[in-house]
């Protein structure tokens, strides 16, 4: 692992925390789910960020907060759409606002997270 990964991948991390605490924790505080752990929390912005960080670093050479920002919204959106239609199927109905919710602030959090992944890969490579 080189100090580019894992720098991009640290701060990838706290970026991610400190967004999810700010959306989730402040501004829709009702689309959190209640009492979570900190610690798990902490560990899943940790490896959500490290996947970002290796495929901007290693597979794809982003290293612009910009073009780490449209890679990120794609690939949050994506994502955020997979693991609400998960959610839906445990038991749960499908409503569009929520969901439309969930899209967006998945797309934007991973978004930003993704370029401050690059924007760091470019600093320290």
């Amino acid at each position: 692992m080189n100090k580019s990964l894992l720098y991009s991948g640290v701060v990838g991390t706290i970026v991610y925390y400190l967004l999810g605490w700010l959306v989730y924790g402040i501004i829709f505080p009702d689309l959190a789910g209640g009492e979570e752990n900190p610690l798990f929390i902490l560990l899943g912005c940790l490896f959500y960020a490290f996947i970002f960080a290796v495929l901007l670093s290693r597979w794809t050479n982003i290293s612009k907060f910009s073009s780490g920002f449209k890679a990120g919204l794609i690939l949050g959106i994506l994502y955020a759409m997979s693991y609400y239609f998960f959610k839906i199927s445990a038991g749960g109905h499908f409503d569009i606002l929520p969901f439309l919710k969930e899209i967006i602030i998945g797309g934007l959090m991973t978004g930003v997270t993704s370029g401050a992944i690059a924007l760091v890969i470019g600093k320290t490579s």
